[in-house]
């Protein structure tokens, strides 16, 4: 019954953070924990929960919420300046390599799907990355900002991917639809920017967010179900639809809106998100994944070396465009090529389409959303470990309530 898999759904996602704060340092994020709880209750161990009766579409809208706020977070300005356009460069040379990688295994008979595996292989959580790097007070840091501009990418980029290679229209036909969705969302853009700049539209939308009627959260939800229905229209994968969402509303509300920001992270890390990642668990067969440890283990390896080795190479070589010198040392570059291997979102929405189109079995799509799983516990925690002394003591500190 639907009632008895959301009260454990409901469970682990109350319980999974209590854990995550017994550990020291946070060093098992809290996403891992709401995965493994999910396999463990899922219909491939104990059974105690299911995607049916209206479960699967809470994950589809806890799904949009993760991409709108990753979407949100990202400036315009940053991903179109210098640090945004080397982070796209590095995308495009990480991607050849890694489809040039697929490509050469998959001659041998032992990977389908390459388009799709070069896809998981080139992405980066950015949603996943973005309650990790706040809790540990690093999103605002010139660091923080290097891993936003790599995980922007490492979102978008993958998502137009999927419309493009795995779409079944074919490259050309996917491109045109692309453009006929951009089309639209800039429209839809430009409309709520001017309905915002409408004094007596505005003032009532402020007169009601304290209220009852919590009017900004209503249209935020609003322009979200627009870009999702945009996307279903050109038969687009949810997920670009609700990245476009982000990137509009951080355009409508470019100096950002601190009441509006705390009211939707809690409706989506409070309730939405911990539902997909749970259900993100729920589909993971264990006894498929034992069955091939080896390709795990070498599908994380290949992660770490294509994803975080090109992003490593990049911040290495990234000067001041001033003074000449590194913007980063190794050990931040480190620690960037880390954050920027951790992928698992959109690693769940590639297999999810290459199964459903046939390309790929649910025991592989299981394999490489485990092997996304691991990387979101390794690499953020190196990362973390990584991380000077005296910094963790700040962010720690910057936690800490004010004395009085």
């Amino acid at each position: 019954m639907a009632a008895t898999s959301l009260f454990w759904i409901a469970a682990v996602a109350a319980v999974a953070p209590l854990l995550a704060g017994l550990v020291p340092r946070r060093l098992v994020p809290e996403v891992v924990l709401l995965l493994v709880l999910g396999m463990l209750i899922g219909p491939h161990v104990l059974d105690w929960a299911t995607t049916g009766g209206g479960v699967e579409l809470l994950r589809e809208i806890g799904l949009a919420m993760l991409f709108l706020l990753a979407g949100y977070e990202i400036e315009i300005a940053e991903i179109t300046g210098r640090g945004g356009r080397r982070a796209l460069v590095t995308w495009v040379i990480g991607f050849a390599l890694a489809l040039l990688v697929v490509v050469l295994v998959g001659l041998s008979g032992r990977i389908h799907a390459e388009a799709a595996v070069a896809i998981a292989l080139s992405s980066t959580a950015l949603g996943t990355l973005l309650p990790i790097l706040k809790d540990g007070g690093q999103l605002h840091s010139p660091l923080g900002a290097a891993v936003l501009n790599h995980g922007a990418y490492g979102e978008l980029c993958p998502i137009v991917a999927m419309a493009v290679l795995l779409g079944t229209r074919g490259a050309f036909g996917s491109i045109i639809v692309l453009l006929l969705f951009a089309i639209g969302a800039l429209l839809v853009t430009a409309v709520s920017s001017r309905l915002r700049g409408h004094a007596g539209l505005a003032g009532r939308v402020r007169a009601g967010s304290e209220t009852t009627a919590q009017t900004t959260v209503r249209l935020v939800v609003l322009l979200l179900m627009i870009f999702l229905v945009l996307s279903v229209v050109f038969d687009l994968d949810v997920v670009l639809g609700a990245f476009a969402a982000g990137f509009a509303l951080r355009r409508a509300l470019p100096e950002g809106d601190l009441a509006l920001e705390h009211k939707l992270e809690g409706l989506a890390f409070g309730l939405l998100v911990p539902i997909f990642f749970v259900t993100s668990g729920m589909a993971i067969d264990p006894a498929a994944v034992a069955r091939k440890p080896a390709l795990l283990v070498i599908f994380v390896l290949l992660i770490l070396l294509i994803r975080g080795g090109v992003i490593f190479v990049s911040s290495v070589i990234e000067r001041d465009a001033d003074s000449g010198r590194r913007l980063y040392t190794r050990r931040d570059s480190l620690r960037i090529a880390l954050y920027g291997a951790t992928g698992l979102p959109i690693i769940v929405a590639v297999t999810s389409v290459a199964v459903d189109n046939g390309q790929m079995t649910s025991a592989n799509a299981s394999l490489l959303v485990a092997g996304g799983a691991v990387t979101v516990l390794l690499m953020p925690m190196t990362a973390t470990l990584l991380a000077p002394r005296r910094q963790e003591e700040e962010a720690t500190q910057d936690e800490r309530p004010p004395a009085g």
